[in-house]
């Protein structure tokens, strides 16, 4: 980020800080501010929270959470919040890096997928890194739902056994999810469970539902691949007989477009991962509904 941009920050949470909000509290409601980084986790923790939440997340609905950058209203938020909950592994860094010391020094912050327990990390683009997107698995996101629960029970003790039961409730939704998952998945021929993808967000569902991705337009999101890259990628999908290529709902289909016109596979309707989206697509378990039914339809 700029360093005019990082200044403007911080004096936004200067004036923040000269006049605080009373913590906790929306409006005249009696609720916990918790602030995540994207609307996949908000939508996690008012399922977990219920009416006990009050939630925003920073990147708004069909927004790209790789190439975000924090606005002062972002610090505010963030300054008065209570809770804080990012997913971590490098998919949201600059929370913790330009926005964590805004808040106060006794604020939780809540990382999603960092040190998870039975989770057997991907790779990810770079050499050293994990791919983040555990999410992307529901089994995974029962876990997600487990440390949400630890986190809102941290700052409101009084309250542990309502949000023990929201989040159980949540998490039998999540086991009804995943089975169903399996169910549609089981209809595709094994020979078509190939596909390539705009970026690298669904290797934890593939690993699950035993699909193969091919590979993905970007290897990073807000990078235009190099030619030798997308050559090499085109031999790939004609290698591989890939029969569909998918666009994702934040991300321009200029080059998913192109990739299809070179090999024959058709692009498919966006899919969603780091974001909501507009109707239907506007909670995590109808993200994942949602990029079922479009894998299915298209592979089968």
């Amino acid at each position: 980020m700029a360093a005019a941009a990082i200044a403007g920050l911080w004096a936004s949470l200067a004036a923040c800080q000269a006049s605080p909000a009373s913590p906790g509290v929306s409006g005249s409601a009696n609720r916990i501010r918790v602030v995540t980084t994207t609307t996949v986790f908000a939508d996690m923790v008012r399922n977990v929270g219920g009416g006990l939440v009050d939630v925003t997340s920073l990147v708004p609905k069909n927004g790209d959470v790789h190439t975000f950058e924090p606005k002062p209203a972002d610090v505010r938020a963030v300054a008065r919040a209570r809770l804080l909950v990012m997913n971590g592994l490098g998919l949201d860094d600059w929370l913790a890096r330009t926005i964590t010391n805004a808040s106060s020094s006794d604020t939780p912050l809540v990382t999603l997928a960092v040190d998870l327990p039975g989770v057997t990390l991907l790779p990810g683009e770079d050499p050293g890194t994990q791919n983040p997107h555990l999410f992307m698995d529901p089994q995974y996101a029962e876990l997600y739902v487990d440390r949400i629960a630890a986190g809102l029970k941290q700052v409101d003790r009084k309250d542990a056994r309502r949000i023990d039961e929201q989040a159980a409730t949540y998490k039998t939704r999540l086991k009804s999810l995943d089975e169903w998952v399996r169910t549609q998945v089981s209809s595709i021929p094994a020979a078509n469970r190939k596909l390539v993808t705009f970026h690298d967000a669904f290797p934890y569902y593939a690993r699950e539902y035993g699909i193969t991705i091919v590979g993905v337009a970007v290897a990073a999101p807000g990078q235009d691949p190099s030619a030798g890259y997308t050559a090499s990628l085109i031999d790939a999908i004609r290698n591989a007989g890939v029969k569909a290529i998918f666009s994702e709902s934040q991300f321009p289909a200029k080059l998913v477009e192109q990739l299809s016109a070179e090999t024959g596979a058709k692009v498919v309707a966006n899919l969603y991962d780091d974001a909501l989206g507009d109707a239907p697509v506007t909670s995590y378990e109808a993200v994942i509904r949602w990029d079922t039914q479009q894998l299915v339809a298209a592979l089968r």
